[in-house]
């Protein structure tokens, strides 16, 4: 127990050096938080509904963020609980444009075809398709709290941190994200 508190701490000690480091405006400390959480934000992100046209700018979006605020960073939570926070929203942000320009082409009659992708498998294509979907059909609030807590593993207290809300919100909103999502994939509520 006393090793993990111990590489805890460490970890701890060196995100502050690489925080401290980029908000002084090192080159080579940006390039590494950037490397260090990209593919955290996108899978993240991916996973709160933003489409694969969308993911680059959106993630870049989040970066931007980062980069603009970081030297004004608190400390008062972990990083990636504030990045956790940025993703949740600039997705809705992507969300909404989607939305808004679906809308528009509909108006328009100028819905596109959708592409052809070879890269997955025709199952895991559905599978991911099925799963997405499931998770559309969730509200926002709780479409982050299942994203974070049963696909990300973050515990409910740290999700009560990231979405600001009382952490018995957080497993209400899990048990009720839960029941939509089995619903949505057609499976047995029990």
């Amino acid at each position: 127990m006393a090793a993990l508190a111990g590489a805890l701490e460490v970890e701890s000690s060196l995100e502050s050096r690489l925080i401290d480091a980029c908000a002084e405006g090192n080159d080579a400390a940006w390039r590494r938080l950037h490397r260090r959480y990209y593919p955290i934000a996108a899978a993240f992100l991916r996973k709160l509904g933003v489409g694969e046209r969308d993911l680059e700018d959106a993630t870049q979006e989040v970066f931007l963020q980062v980069h603009k605020y970081l030297p004004r960073f608190r400390r008062e939570a972990e990083l990636s609980t504030w990045l956790y926070r940025l993703c949740i929203t600039q997705a809705r942000r992507a969300r909404r444009r989607v939305r808004v320009t679906e809308a528009l082409l509909r108006m328009l009659s100028i819905v596109p075809g959708e592409a052809l992708v070879s890269s997955a498998s025709l199952s895991e294509e559905s599978a991911r398709r099925r799963i997405e979907s499931a998770l559309s059909k969730l509200s926002e609030c709780e479409r982050s709290v299942f994203v974070l807590y049963e696909m990300e593993g973050v515990s409910g207290k740290r999700i009560a941190e990231i979405v600001e809300c009382p952490e018995a919100t957080v497993f209400r909103r899990l048990h009720y994200a839960r029941q939509t999502f089995r619903q949505a994939l057609g499976a047995d509520a029990s």
